[in-house]
Parts: C-alpha cells; sequence; structure tokens
C-alpha cells in the first residue's frame, strides 16, 4: 500500500484511461506512490508523459501544476538514451553481418 501523501511533488502523468489520469508520484527522483485525478484536472498542455508539480493534503490533491520545461527536458533525455540504443542494436546487427 502507498503511502499518504501530504506536501509538494513532482508527478509523471503515466497514462490516460477513461477519462482517468494515472500520476506517477516522485520523491528524490523514486516512484512513491501512484494517484488517480480526472483527465480534466490535468493543466493546459498537460497529457500523457508530462511532468507536474503535485501538492497533496491529508492524501487529497489540491493543487496540480504543468511544469514545461521539465517535460521537455525529459523528453530529450527519453529521445537521446534511445538513439543511443538503437545506434548500440545497429552496430551489433553490423558486427554480426562482418563475421
Amino acid at each position: 500500500m502507498s503511502p499518504d501523501l501530504d506536501g509538494t511533488y513532482t508527478a509523471a502523468v503515466d497514462r490516460i484511461v477513461e477519462g482517468r489520469a494515472v500520476l506517477l508520484v516522485e520523491d528524490d527522483g523514486e516512484t512513491v506512490a501512484e494517484r488517480h485525478c480526472s483527465h480534466e484536472e490535468l493543466p493546459d498542455g498537460a497529457g500523457e508523459g508530462a511532468v507536474c508539480e503535485v501538492t497533496f493534503a491529508a492524501d487529497d490533491l489540491v493543487d496540480l501544476v504543468f511544469l514545461s520545461e521539465e517535460t521537455a527536458a525529459r523528453r530529450e533525455r527519453m529521445r537521446a538514451r534511445f538513439e543511443g540504443l538503437s545506434r548500440r542494436l545497429g552496430e551489433d546487427a553490423d558486427d554480426a553481418d562482418s563475421t
């Protein structure tokens, strides 16, 4: 069971299913809880993959702010990681063909 949340955290919008947004709540870079809210509660511009600042009081969501710069930075890091993996896999395939 996840802990009751009280305070301000970072959260990523993991997915939106049947009108409900699934938030992965982080503390010190680690996911500590999963919370749900209506997709209508998400700020403008916040969809799947968005990073938000979330505030809870006694485990109730009281504020949700879209962090556009952090969202862009995380997406760029993920893109770079994917490209790095793709290059390595491509190199392995090329190495196997040359033997």
